[in-house]
């Protein structure tokens, strides 16, 4: 019986953009701020979303309060409402579609970094438990510190029961993604498709794709199957 192959993913800007999940943030702040603070949500929101590409990037909340002369005391609140609130995304359909080809001759799971709780209702609002056979929210294992930590990637393939030499990690961060996963014999790939178009050549890549729809073909030449059938690019 041929060794059951794996595919690993990133979460954020593997599978969507994380950007939709930071506007979905700023959302539930703007809504907040009209409700307590008498804001115009509309206002608030459109200060957050430029201020988190200008050069307050990483103070949008800061920027924003300072705006409509708020005290910065607000901070630690609107971050918390950030953290807790039910995220308003959706998978992107290349995605999907990734997914449920790769399952029918894959075992597929879920490696990401950030606040279990956080990183759970993105994976619940995404929709992505019944399209892969596990989610290991990588803190939760080892030292704590996620990837590339070796033991988030040894927990999943320890759920999918895949040795590392038959199973294959696609992420957006050479670090903490690729180089964790190559340490322990994973194949990797490097997804750039939501990065801006230049990006430092990933050290630690096996593959680089724009597109998730051309993992299965990569995978596939990178991981062949024992019995040598491929999927149809």
């Amino acid at each position: 019986m041929p060794t059951p192959r794996a595919i690993l993913f990133d979460l954020d800007d593997t599978l969507y953009p994380r950007r939709r999940f930071e506007l979905s943030g700023f959302r539930a702040v703007a809504a907040y701020l009209d409700r307590h603070e008498g804001i115009d949500a509309g206002q608030a929101f459109v200060v957050l979303a430029r201020a988190s590409r200008g050069p307050h990037r990483g103070r949008a909340l800061q920027a924003c309060l300072s705006r409509f002369g708020l005290p910065y005391a607000l901070v630690p609140d609107l971050i918390e409402i950030i953290r807790v609130h039910r995220p308003a995304i959706r998978l992107p359909i290349e995605s999907h579609r990734t997914l449920e080809r790769l399952r029918q001759h894959w075992r597929l799971g879920i490696v990401t970094n950030g606040l279990p709780a956080v990183q759970a209702r993105k994976v619940d609002a995404l929709g992505l438990r019944t399209l892969v056979d596990t989610v290991v929210f990588a803190s939760q294992h080892g030292t704590g510190r996620g990837k590339p930590d070796p033991a988030p990637f040894v927990e999943a393939l320890r759920r999918l029961g895949v040795p590392p030499s038959r199973a294959l990690f696609v992420g957006d961060d050479d670090l903490c993604d690729l180089s964790g996963a190559a340490r322990l014999g994973l194949r990797t790939v490097f997804f750039g498709g939501y990065l801006r178009p230049s990006f430092e050549q990933p050290r630690h890549a096996d593959a680089v794709v724009d597109a998730l729809a051309r993992v299965s073909q990569v995978a596939d030449i990178l991981l062949p199957d024992e019995e040598g059938s491929r999927d149809v690019a």
